[in-house]
C-alpha cells in the first residue's frame, strides 16, 4: 500500500510564505511523477503543480510565479514552496504519485489526509 504524508500547512497572512512537504512510501519514488492538488470548501479538487521523474515542472496559471515544486529523491519527498500567498490559496493541499503523459498529469488512486493552508489577516 502506498502512503503519502503531507505536512507544513498552517495559518499565514496574505503575502506570507509556507513550504509544504510530502513524504512518500510504498513506491519507487525516483521513477514517479509527483503532483500537488488543493481543494477549497465548496470547490472541486484542482491540480496545482506537478514534477516529472526527470524534474520537469508545470503549474496552474493561478500559482505560476508564486509556487515552486521540487523533489528530493534521496528522501522520497516532494515540496511545494508557496510565496506571496493570497486568501484564494486557502485550501486543503494534497500530494499524489502518478505519471505524466502528453503534458498532463495522471494520479494514482491513493489520497492522503492533506494539510490545511489558511491565508487570512
Amino acid at each position: 500500500q502506498e502512503q503519502l504524508v503531507e505536512s507544513g500547512g498552517g495559518l499565514v497572512q496574505p503575502g506570507g510564505s509556507l513550504r509544504l512537504s510530502c513524504a512518500a512510501s510504498g513506491s519507487i519514488f525516483s521513477l514517479r511523477a509527483m503532483g500537488w492538488y488543493r481543494q477549497a470548501p465548496g470547490k472541486e479538487r484542482e491540480l496545482v503543480a506537478f514534477i516529472s521523474s526527470g524534474g520537469s515542472t508545470n503549474y496552474a496559471d493561478s500559482v505560476k510565479g508564486r509556487f515552486t515544486i521540487s523533489r528530493d529523491n534521496a528522501k522520497n519527498t516532494v515540496y511545494l514552496q508557496m510565496n506571496s500567498l493570497k486568501p484564494e490559496d486557502t485550501a486543503v493541499y494534497y500530494c499524489n504519485t502518478g505519471v505524466t503523459h502528453s503534458g498532463g498529469y495522471y494520479p494514482n488512486n491513493y489520497w492522503g489526509q492533506g494539510t490545511q493552508v489558511t491565508v487570512s489577516s
